[in-house]
């Protein structure tokens, strides 16, 4: 089965976007692999890069956003906005969960998501359901 389990985010300052996701999403593991940045969040890699054919700021950064799921939402957008971290969307509550999306060091757009208990008991209700199998609460 094909799974993603990476994103590449090419940077014209590597370190300074590195340390941006680091200081404000706190992921389980830092690497620097002879100039190669990677952070590990759950099992999803977020490798950071020095690339020459991408500018300063990210041109259109609507096109791809990355999203974490957070265990407190609140916690995360107090040190982003420690960060000094300019905001697409505050922090909002839909139906118990909470979003906001932050703008990186390079103009990416980057979702903060914690799901309330009721969101995550459906989604998981719809993943049994397209497998054939029943959820039990």
């Amino acid at each position: 089965m094909t799974s993603v389990n990476s994103v590449l985010l090419a940077s014209t300052d590597p370190a300074r976007l590195r340390d941006w996701y680091a200081a404000g999403l706190d992921p389980q593991d830092d690497t620097d692999i002879d100039g190669y940045l990677i952070l590990k969040f759950g099992g999803f890699y977020l490798m950071i890069d020095r690339r020459p054919d991408v500018g300063d700021r990210n041109p259109e950064p609507g096109r791809m956003i990355l999203n974490f799921d957070v265990p407190d939402a609140r916690a995360v957008v107090a040190r982003l906005d420690g960060l000094g971290t300019s905001w697409l969307a505050e922090l909002e509550d839909r139906d118990g969960s909470l979003f906001a999306t932050a703008v990186d060091p390079d103009g990416n757009y980057v979702q903060v998501i914690e799901l309330s208990a009721a969101h995550r008991a459906a989604m998981a209700d719809t993943a049994m359901a397209e497998q054939g199998g029943e959820h039990v609460r």
